[in-house]
C-alpha cells in the first residue's frame, strides 16, 4: 500500500510552521513527485484569522487576516506542473471546536465555495474537495453539514469530487494539548460501526471518499477497524481511503515523524483490508529532505526502501 496522496498543512493550530516561500514548496512538490505522490489536499483554506489565499469574503466578513502570498495559486500551479490532482479544504472558522454548533461552517463555506472556484475553477489541477470538518462519532449536525456543503460543492463545480477525513474514536483520540497520551473511554468496534453507518447512509450522495486517520487505535486494532470501514464505505458506494499518518502519537512531545515500523503496519493493514489508495497527514513535516526535522527525510528513505521506490534524488 503505498502512499500517494498527501495533505498540504499551511495552516493548523498545533503544527509548527517551516516559512517556507515558494521555492521551498516547489522544491517540496518535486520529492512528492519522486515519492510517487498524484493527489495533494489543502488541509484547510484558513483557519480562524489565518488563510492561505486572499479571500474577500473572509477578510471583510469573518475579520481574517490578509495573507502575504497566495498559496492556493501557488499549490494549484505547482500541482498542474508536477501532474498532480489539487483538493481544496474549506475554511475552518474553529467555532464549532468552540461551541459544538456545525453551522457557523456551512454558513462561511457557502460563499467561500463559490469564491474559491470563480477564483480558481480555470485551473485544470483542481480536482476536487475536501470538507475540512473533522468528526469521529455522530456530531450533531454532522450529516446535515456534510450534504450541504458537499452538494453545494458538487454543483458549482461540475461534480467534482468530495472527501473527508474522520478520526476513530480510540484511545489515542485526546487533544493535541492534552498532557496525556491515551484515555480510557473509547469507542467499541461494534458502536463504531453502528455510528459510521448511520452517517455514510446520510451522506453518500455528495460525498465520494472517506479516509479515516489511522492514529487513534493501537496497531493491533487496526485489522478489525478498517475492515468495518472498508465494509461500510463499499456498502454505500465511497471509495475507502487510508489517513497514514506518518507523525507519532505514542511521544510524549507533539508531533515528531513516526517511527517507520509503525508506519508500515499501519500501511499493511491497510492493504489487508483492501483499501483504495494511501494519502498522509502529511509529507512536507513528516517525511520531506527538507522538513525542520530531520528525522523525516530518513522516514522516506526507510519507507523508499520498503517501498522498492528509487532513493531520494
Amino acid at each position: 500500500m503505498h502512499i500517494t496522496g498527501t495533505f498540504l498543512d499551511e495552516i493548523s493550530h498545533d503544527i509548527p510552521h517551516q516559512n517556507w516561500g515558494p521555492a521551498q514548496w516547489e522544491a517540496d512538490f518535486r520529492h512528492m513527485q519522486a515519492a510517487g505522490i498524484d493527489t495533494v489536499i489543502l488541509i484547510r483554506g484558513g483557519y480562524r484569522r489565518f488563510l492561505t489565499w486572499p479571500s474577500d469574503y473572509l477578510v471583510r466578513e469573518q475579520g481574517c487576516y490578509q495573507p502575504g502570498q497566495d498559496l492556493v495559486e501557488l499549490f494549484l500551479t505547482l500541482a498542474g506542473r508536477y501532474g498532480m490532482t489539487f483538493y481544496f479544504g474549506l475554511y475552518d472558522s474553529g467555532r464549532h471546536w468552540d461551541s459544538g454548533n456545525m453551522q457557523h461552517e456551512v454558513d462561511a463555506n457557502r460563499y467561500v465555495i463559490d469564491e474559491v472556484w470563480q477564483r480558481y475553477g480555470h485551473h485544470a489541477a483542481f480536482g476536487g474537495w475536501y470538507l475540512s470538518m473533522e468528526i469521529s462519532r455522530k456530531t450533531r449536525g454532522a450529516i446535515e453539514s456534510f450534504r450541504t456543503l458537499g452538494q453545494h460543492c458538487k454543483d458549482i463545480s461540475g461534480g467534482l469530487p468530495t472527501l473527508i477525513s474522520p478520526w476513530i474514536d480510540g484511545k489515542k483520540a485526546v487533544a493535541a494539548t492534552a498532557a496525556t497520551l491515551t484515555k480510557d473511554d473509547t469507542i467499541s468496534l461494534a458502536a463504531h460501526e453502528r455510528e459510521w453507518d448511520e452517517i455514510f447512509s446520510g451522506i453518500h450522495e455528495v460525498i465520494d471518499a472517506v479516509a479515516f486517520q489511522d492514529g487513534h487505535v493501537d496497531y493491533h486494532e487496526l485489522d478489525a477497524f478498517f475492515s468495518v470501514n472498508k465494509q461500510l464505505a463499499d456498502h454505500y458506494g465511497l471509495a475507502c481511503w487510508t489517513n497514514a499518518e506518518t507523525f507519532d502519537r505514542d511521544m510524549p512531545i507533539k508531533f515528531l515523524p513516526i517511527k517507520f515500523e509503525k508506519l508500515r503496519l499501519k500501511l499493511e493493514a491497510a492493504a489487508r483490508a483492501g483499501y483504495d489508495k494511501a494519502i498522509t497527514f502529511e509529507f512536507s513535516h513528516f517525511m520531506s529532505p527538507q522538513s525542520m526535522y530531520p528525522s523525516a527525510g530518513n522516514l522516506l528513505d526507510r519507507y523508499r526502501e520498503w517501498a522498492n521506490l528509487p532513493p531520494t534524488p
